[in-house]
């Protein structure tokens, strides 16, 4: 309690930093980070086939989502031969790594957006009080930039081979013959989200400089010692 009694007795709330690029860059990060991981974390999809051997024609449907462990996925698709039963069959491939590893990295993202947002409009006297904090969030906000580079990086790859393994065209070929495609899968929302990464790379390079400013490793250009504001004596 005493702890929480010393934080709020500090806290200075000033809106001051978000009119400024430290600030509201922040802001745009916290937004966009919620899009990246939010995007990803919780998709469904499905494929569809149709089978004209079976009368009526009967659909086969593949069902996925996150984190796109394909082989966790069966789907039954209907022998020709109706005195025969449905053949079970699994989608290819497990996409988990790339896909988890995104989504990690934007709610690390989201949380550490919330942190130095609290900081700078509530204890931003505390913040420029020494050079440490301005010098820890340079480096981390370095660091996060980097991890959506690798991860968004590893996700459109991710993603790419997630369509590949869910296309229709794919499923035609674990179906028995006269197979033809009825729906392809949305994947409006997974491009987005490779979208949303690469703008938070942008978003977190680009607002390195702008701590980098807050350090003390930036240091206002001095005029030389012999020149005065009114110009040289003569």
């Amino acid at each position: 309690m005493d702890i929480v009694r010393k934080l709020m007795s500090g806290f200075r709330l000033d809106l001051g930093p978000v009119k400024e690029p430290l600030g509201f860059i922040r802001v745009l990060e916290w937004l966009f980070t919620i899009f990246a991981f939010a995007t990803t974390g919780g998709y469904t999809g499905f494929t569809t086939i149709a089978t004209a051997c079976v009368d009526p024609a009967s659909n086969v449907t593949a069902k996925f989502g996150y984190p796109f462990r394909l082989m966790s996925h069966p789907f039954n698709i209907p022998n020709c031969n109706t005195s025969l039963p449905s053949n079970t069959s699994y989608l290819m491939g497990d996409f988990s790594s790339s896909a988890e590893f995104f989504v990690c990295v934007g709610v690390f993202s989201f949380l550490y957006c919330t942190f130095t947002l609290v900081l700078y409009l509530g204890y931003q006297h505390v913040y420029r009080e020494t050079s440490r904090g301005p010098i820890i969030d340079l480096v981390v906000t370095g660091a996060f930039a980097f991890l959506w580079l690798v991860s968004s990086s590893a996700w459109a790859k991710g993603l790419n081979d997630v369509k590949s393994a869910t296309s229709p065209e794919t499923l035609i070929d674990y179906c028995h013959p006269r197979c033809t495609i009825k729906t392809h899968p949305a994947m409006g929302r997974l491009n987005a989200s490779v979208i949303f990464g690469f703008l938070n790379l942008i978003l977190w390079a680009g607002n390195c400089w702008f701590i980098y400013k807050e350090t003390p490793f930036h240091k206002p250009v001095q005029p030389p010692p012999n020149v005065e504001e009114g110009g040289p004596s003569s």
